[in-house]
């Protein structure tokens, strides 16, 4: 008897998708309810303009490469859920925590904007950024991507492997922070580091960037999901642990006399940091 494994549904998780989401319900509702006219086209309006965003800036984006968008489909292919309730995950994992097209675009952007050389990534998932970022490393750049979990590992390194630039990529399978330190202890230094990972570990990672050599002098950090779902400024009480944490994080940076920050509304915000 064969199985039939159905592709898990990306729901909305930046702001600007749950927004989205919530003004469609409205629409749905002020199509059902009595009301004026005048309100009612003013939430088809709000929805319009929500709704036309993302579209948008995917279709006036620069298209991704060939090797990314296998990495995309194949993410989105893969039955999360039943990896993990196999074990083969050391936690639960979806593809919504794919970086994605416009994100990775961005990276891209900031590797060139920068001339980095050597990047520094901590949380790598099934390697989408990476691989975005290593297409702008120059022919002898170097990027460590930090990844926790074996199983997406090497479903990344399978990935890399189909792209010319995938050599310029190296996997450490450990806990970030372990990774870190032995970075550290090996006198390695980065022009760029990128930060997706264990939102509770942020300040840490942040602080062991800023304490060691490990960024370079004139480097710059970037911090995916600083908006997390827009949990971040919402009341405390609306927080989920992550949501506090990325809080909590965001006021540490801005605290920090030794750095210089700007969060993007990107997808689910991103911060770009440069060391003072």
């Amino acid at each position: 008897m064969t199985t039939v494994v159905k592709t898990e549904t990306a729901r909305p998780v930046t702001p600007l998708g749950i927004l989205v989401e919530q003004l469609e319900t409205i629409v749905k509702m002020a199509e059902t309810t009595e009301i004026p006219s005048e309100l009612a086209d003013a939430i088809k309006q709000a929805y319009q303009l929500g709704a036309g965003i993302d579209p948008y800036i995917e279709e006036n984006t620069t298209q991704e490469s060939t090797a990314l968008a296998a990495l995309a489909e194949k993410t989105r292919q893969e039955p999360w859920n039943l990896r993990f309730s196999n074990s083969e995950t050391v936690r639960q994992l979806e593809q919504e925590m794919l970086s994605g097209h416009i994100e990775g675009q961005t990276l891209k952007m900031f590797v060139y904007m920068t001339g980095a050389k050597r990047i520094l990534e901590i949380g790598m998932f099934t390697g989408y950024s990476a691989l975005a970022m290593a297409e702008a490393l120059p022919e002898d750049g170097r990027m460590v991507a930090c990844e926790v979990d074996q199983y997406v590992s090497d479903f990344a390194r399978a990935c890399f492997d189909k792209s010319p630039d995938g050599s310029k990529i190296s996997i450490e399978v450990a806990p970030a922070i372990e990774t870190m330190k032995k970075l550290v202890d090996a006198g390695e230094t980065f022009d760029l580091v990128f930060i997706d990972a264990d939102k509770g570990g942020y300040i840490e990672y942040f602080k062991m960037l800023l304490d060691t050599n490990l960024l370079a002098a004139n480097g710059f950090i970037c911090v995916d999901n600083t908006l997390l779902q827009g949990q971040p400024y919402l009341p405390p009480e609306k927080r989920t642990p992550n949501g506090e944490a990325i809080a909590q994080f965001n006021s540490f940076v801005a605290k920090d006399p030794r750095v210089e920050q700007v969060l993007l509304p990107l997808r689910d915000g991103v911060t770009i940091i440069r060391r003072k």
